[in-house]
């Protein structure tokens, strides 16, 4: 009888199917070095296309020396993630290492396709995931993996994560706006399937809110919308939060939106900042271009810090889990017309 035929997958079929022996694939698997590049590949494709598991500490063994490291992100929908990818590329580069990039639709899906179609074992050495929140689903198949994994721009206790400080991006806006006289302010924020926790802007604008409320403003529903993320589209949705002429201010989830703000209002012959403030977040080249107040954030560090941390995972040998967490700084530009950033 075959052995391919048996219930399930063992060592003997792994060595039948790459043309080796038994103990070949056990040093492929535990001791790389003692096996030649080539072979080692061909053991390895062997025992993932029969979906052979082996120990995790196996898997961890063979997978060193790949030199493949992938990276999810929604490079094209968000410029931002372009910006972390420069910082990670800048350290993984000088450790010549394969990047290999997969694009997310966006960051506001339901759940990551990518993650429950990637290849993982053999192919990759480490995983960088940004602004892409893990379902339990997702997180678990990493788990069984074994596989480093850096989370960016998203928060999971499981994994090492580096985050930007997002309350604290919420609070310096409001506490900026207030300061400058603001009491009837708008908020624009990107909207996102029920199911998805996009945690960075849920963070800042829940943080937003509440500055407005300690300060007796608090942020009345019917003025926050939601909206998709492009210009156009924020253009429409401002439109509507600036159509009965209360408002004073918008503020928006990031800077592609903001300027959605700043269109809709010249639309409807309101000068910025007289008539209407207007504040961005993440001061990417559109922000200065056109004058938008903002919250810098540190894309490229965050970039870097991912990858140094992921290197350290790959060359522990028990690992630990850690997070950090980057502050954030208002740019004060003509959008407000203020002079003085806001301190929190």
């Amino acid at each position: 009888m075959s052995r391919m035929g048996r219930a399930s997958v063992t060592i003997y079929d792994v060595a039948d199917a790459a043309g080796v022996s038994i103990s070949t694939v056990s040093n492929a698997l535990n001791r790389p070095d003692r096996v030649r590049e080539d072979t080692r590949r061909r053991v390895l494709q062997a025992a993932q296309s029969l979906g052979f598991t082996p120990k995790s500490e196996a898997v961890n063994q063979a997978r060193k020396g790949v030199g493949r490291i992938g990276v999810i992100a929604p490079f094209v929908a968000y410029s931002s993630y372009m910006r972390r990818l420069a910082g990670l590329l800048e350290v993984l580069n000088k450790a010549n290492l394969e990047v290999c990039t997969y694009d997310e639709e966006s960051a506001a899906s339901r759940t990551s396709l990518l993650l429950s179609r990637l290849p993982l074992g053999s192919r990759l050495d480490g995983l960088v995931v940004m602004g892409i929140p893990l379902d339990d689903e997702a997180a678990e198949r990493l788990l069984a993996a074994s596989l480093p994994t850096v989370l960016v721009d998203s928060e999971d206790a499981r994994f090492s994560c580096v985050v930007s400080d997002n309350a604290l991006s919420g609070r310096l806006v409001a506490r900026h706006l207030l300061d400058a006289g603001h009491t009837r302010i708008g908020y624009l924020t990107e909207e996102h399937e029920v199911a998805a926790h996009p945690q960075q802007g849920v963070q800042r604008s829940q943080a937003f809110a509440a500055e407005l409320a300690a300060a007796g403003h608090p942020l009345e529903l019917q003025r926050v919308v939601s909206t998709a993320h492009s210009v156009d589209a924020a253009r429409v949705a401002a439109g509507g939060l600036l159509a009965d002429g209360s408002l004073t201010a918008v503020a928006a989830h990031d800077d592609t939106l903001a300027v959605g703000v700043l269109h809709a209002a010249a639309e409807r012959g309101l000068r910025v900042p007289t008539d209407l403030a207007v504040t961005g977040c993440d001061d990417g080249d559109v922000a200065a271009a056109v004058g938008l107040t903002t919250i810098r954030q540190p894309f490229e560090e965050s970039g870097r810090l991912a990858a140094t941390t992921l290197l350290e995972l790959m060359g522990a040998e028990h690992p630990t889990r850690r997070t950090t967490v980057l502050r954030q700084d208002l740019v004060v530009r003509g959008s407000t017309g203020a002079a003085l950033p806001a301190t929190v």
